[in-house]
């Protein structure tokens, strides 16, 4: 009996560290892999998605704010912007050397991976409220420089050394859908709206921003879950063993770069936890828009598929509580 007693102590413990969101992803994917018939509303997990970037913009805007809250900022803008334009090197090299997938597919993937992800983002944010880590509260700005330089490397690899016959590039069209595109758009403006209205402003949106917040971020997570699962079926004969090494392989060398330059340039626990997080994620909305527009013969069923349904599930996972324990927090 007491081994039993100590067994489920164990037990419990463990799953005390894993917070509610992540077993609401966990509960998605399992519900979608055994067929189950749950969905979420796709206008649900629309507006989900919009409050989530209305909820992080407003806070991270509101601590801006805050006297000294702006110290380190341009620091961790550039170190953000500098990582999204050299992460995709080592992501393409990785391809090219170890996989069979032509340059333009293979400049594709690596954008996806020297951007970024705003859910895995909010999750790992909202883990760090969860456990009452501080973070710098400019990191949401961070997120924002770092959607876009990445796609311009992917665009270089591709256009550098290609054979030449690659169709005629429409910059303005390709501009327009980088840096005018929703997500980027609402968190910004949020973030804006969150730093003019400072802390009356806060403390007036808190049961919206703050309160509901973890909740909501369950419900989304849970979609994003099933989501998944549906992106693997759909990928039909599914991915090659080695692609899926590298979806795997990627989130931890871009983590281990953005964990060691949150730590040089100063960040907070909290903050190079987040900045592993950001250059240890892959982006599945700028960049596949992004991406159709300026490399159409590349293959969007490799590039979506691996950083929706291998490099996400990771991140949430595995990912973030291994970016927390390395900066530093709970140990």
């Amino acid at each position: 009996m007491p081994r039993r007693s100590g067994y489920s102590g164990a037990v419990s413990s463990f799953l005390t560290l894993i917070p509610p969101p992540v077993m609401f992803f966990a509960l998605g994917f399992g519900a979608g892999a055994l067929r189950a018939e749950l969905s979420v509303p796709e206008a649900l997990a629309r507006s989900l998605s919009l409050y989530l970037m209305v909820a992080i913009g407003l806070k991270g805007g509101a601590a801006l704010a805050m006297p000294g809250a702006a110290e380190g900022l341009w620091a961790a803008l550039g170190t953000g912007v500098l990582l999204s334009f050299l992460l995709p090197l080592p992501a393409f090299l990785l391809l090219r050397l170890v996989s069979r997938l032509d340059r333009e597919t293979a400049a594709a993937v690596s954008g996806h991976y020297g951007s970024v992800s705003v859910v895995t983002f909010a999750a790992a944010s909202g883990t760090l409220v969860t456990l009452g880590v501080a973070q710098e509260g400019f990191m949401p700005a961070v997120l924002a420089v770092m959607e876009t330089p990445a796609i311009l490397t992917a665009i270089l690899l591709a256009r550098l050394g290609g054979a030449g016959d690659s169709p005629k590039l429409n910059a303005r069209k390709l501009a327009r859908e980088v840096l005018l595109n929703g997500p980027v758009v609402l968190l910004m403006g949020s973030f804006l709206i969150g730093y003019l209205a400072g802390e009356p402003g806060r403390r007036q949106l808190a049961p919206f921003t703050e309160a509901l917040f973890p909740g909501a971020l369950c419900l989304f997570l849970l979609e994003m879950g099933l989501m998944a699962v549906r992106q693997l079926r759909a990928s039909g004969k599914g991915l090659p063993l080695i692609l899926i090494a590298f979806g795997l392989t990627m989130p931890l060398i871009g983590g281990a770069a953005g964990l060691l330059a949150g730590g040089l340039i100063g960040l907070s626990p909290g903050g190079a936890a987040l900045m592993a997080v950001l250059a240890g994620s892959a982006s599945y909305i700028a960049v596949p828009a992004a991406m159709r527009l300026a490399l159409p013969r590349a293959d969007a069923g490799i590039y979506v598929t691996l950083s929706v349904a291998i490099t996400f599930p990771f991140n949430i996972l595995i990912g973030i509580p291994l970016w927390i324990r390395l900066a530093g927090i709970g140990s």
